[in-house]
């Protein structure tokens, strides 16, 4: 494991380990098992950065399920959101009167998870949920409630598992959080 990553003048160090993310993935695996036995959610992860999470959630699952995507785009090749947000891919399956399960990556300002829950809910989905690996609690301006997160973390840039730094280092294992 390397544990720093220097790129464009940043310095980027772990902050959460591939173990942490395993250990938590299973988590919330069991969870969201526990909360739809028996009800086949459909997943839509949110790409690109939730592919890797997506993936290793549905594996942890003990209950049928089905998976779709959605993608929308807001940051570019920055480290700050425009705050504009954009559909690029819509999801292909039929959701009214399903269980819906979204799946980010990280919700940091709360736009983008509000663009999405506004879009889904048109759909007339049974239920609506939401999960995220990271959450910047401090700094998302949600209203509505966001049932699973594996981590709490502060305004942070992170890079890793899926995550990325203008579409590079998304195949990390660990998380790495920039000291510049």
């Amino acid at each position: 494991m390397n544990n720093t990553i220097k790129t464009d003048g940043h310095v980027f160090t772990v902050m959460i380990t591939d173990e942490q993310i395993r250990s938590e993935v299973r988590r919330l695996g069991r969870e969201i098992t526990n909360d739809f036995k028996d009800k086949n959610p459909i997943f839509v992860g949110i790409l690109n950065g939730s592919f890797l999470f997506v993936a290793d959630l549905i594996r942890e699952m003990d209950t049928e399920c089905e998976i779709d995507f959605l993608k929308i785009g807001s940051y570019g090749d920055h480290m700050h959101s425009s705050g504009s947000i954009r559909l690029d891919k819509d999801v292909s399956a039929k959701l009214k009167g399903r269980h819906v399960i979204v799946v980010e990556d990280i919700i940091d300002s709360g736009l983008s998870v509000t663009f999405i829950k506004n879009h889904l809910d048109k759909m007339e989905p049974a239920s609506l949920s939401f999960a995220t690996l990271l959450l910047k609690k401090e700094k998302a301006k949600v209203d509505f409630p966001i049932q699973y997160v594996g981590f709490e973390i502060g305004n942070e840039f992170v890079i890793g598992y899926g995550l990325d730094f203008a579409q590079r280092f998304r195949h990390l294992k660990d998380i790495y959080v920039t000291k510049s």
